[in-house]
């Protein structure tokens, strides 16, 4: 898993709702209805943003220092962190039961699907 911690820029509206913006990721934005809203959404937003450069091989930018980013009126910086899983898929060999491999194509079922399935449950993540 990669960690990546960027500096975002909070700015409060007039409605009192937020916008975020990461200046080191042009077109990054997100928006919350309320402060706790906000970081939950600027996380989840630098997640996927981070997520995407990976899958599509994209050069992921250095992060500025926090004492690199000027906020003006009614705005803050605050450092944000998200943990990105890599999601490309990998070749394993299992072995199972000669019925139950038949079974599970009687069925029309994928092995892969269910094993995927079993794995989180028994992992606890989604």
């Amino acid at each position: 898993m990669a960690e990546y911690v960027y500096p975002a820029l909070f700015h409060k509206n007039e409605d009192d709702t937020y916008t975020v913006l990461y200046p080191d990721l042009p077109g990054c934005i997100s928006e919350g209805k309320s402060l706790p809203n906000a970081m939950y959404m600027a996380e989840s937003a630098l997640s996927q943003w981070m997520e995407y450069l990976t899958d599509k091989k994209l050069d992921i930018p250095s992060p500025s220092s926090l004492s690199a980013v000027i906020p003006g009126e009614n705005e803050f910086v605050n450092l944000i962190r998200a943990d990105v899983r890599e999601n490309r898929a990998v070749r394993r060999t299992v072995s199972i039961p000669k019925w139950m491999d038949d079974a599970v194509s009687d069925a029309g079922l994928s092995l892969s699907r269910i094993l995927q399935e079993a794995l989180r449950a028994k992992l606890k993540t989604d």
